[in-house]
């Protein structure tokens, strides 16, 4: 099978395709937050690897394509956020702060952590960035010497755990504003959660767009600073 792989430049893209179009087919069956489509296509994905013993390098070679599109997919969600581009005006200032404070607390609940569990200066600054977009925090984890792989999978489970969790939590703490839950949800789960932000409603949707962009500019310079102190 990685013969296969090997020979073949986008078998890789076939079957992660497949396993995401199972997954969007159990979410509509179901219609539970907890099956959520990406998730299952990643477990699906290992399932697959690990019966037909595929190495992941093989893997990695033909799907490759599909990474392309991570930037691009990320620059797209700017559309929703020009449809709101006066609710943003109105609460520039508002929204900013929050953003900010958001970022402040993702990075201090990493120091803490870090801290507690006596984590290494290169496994601390591998979790730094969990609460930004894949396209921007591989980036961050490979400049401050972290495990850029162990990034990438903190930044999915991070994403994953929001767009399942959001909607939920946000009820259960009583927020009911439409900028609120956006900022909440694209400040602390970059895109994937956006995804449920925009099934929430389209300010919902914008703000997080807004959020995924604004936090990983501020991340980008926090973690560095954070970077320091461990």
């Amino acid at each position: 099978m990685n013969e296969i792989f090997a020979s073949s430049a986008t078998i890789g893209v076939v079957i992660s395709l497949l396993c995401y179009y199972l997954g969007v087919v159990l979410k509509k069956k179901f219609h539970s937050a907890l099956i959520n489509p990406l998730l299952i296509a990643i477990l699906l994905t290992l399932a697959f690897l690990l019966v037909f013993r595929v190495e992941y390098t093989s893997y990695s070679a033909s799907a490759k394509y599909l990474s392309w599109l991570l930037t691009p997919a990320t620059v797209s969600l700017a559309i929703p956020l020009y449809v709101e581009i006066d609710r943003l005006k109105k609460n520039i200032k508002a929204i900013l702060i929050s953003i900010f404070i958001g970022c402040l607390t993702s990075m201090g609940s990493i120091l803490v952590l870090s801290w507690l569990f006596h984590f290494t200066h290169e496994q601390y600054v591998t979790f730094l960035p969990k609460s930004i977009t894949t396209a921007i925090g591989m980036s961050v984890a490979e400049e401050l010497g972290g495990l850029v792989p162990v990034a990438v999978a903190a930044i999915i489970i991070t994403g994953i755990a929001g767009n399942v969790m959001a909607e939920g939590l946000l009820k259960a703490i009583h927020v009911t504003d439409p900028v609120a839950k956006g900022l909440a949800i694209g400040t602390s789960s970059h895109a994937i959660g956006t995804s449920k932000a925009m099934e929430i409603g389209e300010v919902e949707g914008a703000m997080s767009s807004l959020s995924i962009v604004t936090a990983g500019i501020i991340t980008v310079v926090g973690a560095n600073l954070f970077a320091m102190f461990l």
